[in-house]
């Protein structure tokens, strides 16, 4: 189904967007490795792949593989042909866990697994703090290189609330494997999971070009949400005090 999705999906975006791409000699013809890419758009998750000879898989929440009804099992057929494995995210740790089990699966196939060390989108386009649990614990359990990805104006294509996508060519940096075997057996240090997760934000900084922001991206977007809030509720009251 993979090959199927690659060329029904992969080949009209290619034509359509025409997306630019550097260092695709650093993806090795076989064998496992980690592609961890700053997170712009939804789409990353399919331009990515489109450029690539090989497989990629990436996790997506369970939600999408769930849904009753004719468009849910069209969607879940849809995530499934594109590569993407369903994660639970129920419970305290469960969306975590089952990320690092699922990654680990997938590079002991010896294939490539894809990652948002963010762990969400951007909300502006800058790029956040990594989280240090899931790439860093399935790096060190499996010992597979890491290989930065840079996605470029990826986010410019379709921002929130714009219905048809804008016809620009996005790009695709993807920067040298990184070996992180000098900490092999050290997964349960969290100092070392600190270290090897700001060691490939660095790269992928270097190869977006993005400014860089010492906070987890779902922070920033409460932060940007209660903003909006605040704002909201003071323009009412404004609106309020002004006389009828």
């Amino acid at each position: 189904m993979y090959g199927a999705m690659k060329v029904a999906i992969g080949g009209p975006l290619k034509v359509a967007f025409r997306p630019w791409v550097e260092g695709l000699e650093n993806i090795p013809a076989e064998g496992a490795a980690i592609l961890a890419s700053n997170h712009l758009s939804f789409s990353d998750s399919f331009f990515l792949p489109a450029v690539l000879d090989r497989k990629v898989t990436f996790i997506a929440k369970a939600e999408y593989f769930t849904t009753p009804g004719v468009k849910g099992r069209m969607t879940a057929a849809f995530f499934k042909g594109v590569g993407q494995l369903p994660v639970d995210r129920s419970g305290a740790r469960g969306a975590g866990e089952a990320a690092i089990k699922s990654g680990i699966e997938v590079l002991e196939r010896g294939e490539l697994f894809g990652i948002y060390p963010e762990g969400t989108r951007s909300p502006d386009g800058r790029l956040y703090r990594g989280k240090p649990g899931g790439l860093a614990r399935v790096a060190l359990a499996t010992g597979a290189p890491v290989i930065p990805v840079a996605m470029i104006d990826t986010e410019k294509i379709q921002p929130p609330g714009q219905v048809m996508p804008k016809l620009m060519r996005p790009g695709i940096r993807i920067g040298e494997p990184l070996d992180f075997s000098r900490y092999q057996g050290m997964e349960h240090d969290r100092f070392v999971l600190r270290a090897l997760t700001d060691e490939v934000m660095y790269e992928i900084m270097k190869l977006s070009g993005q400014e860089y922001v010492d906070m987890y991206a779902t922070a920033a977007k409460r932060q940007i949400a209660d903003a909006a809030k605040a704002e909201k509720e003071q323009s009412k009251k404004e609106q309020a005090k002004k006389p009828k």
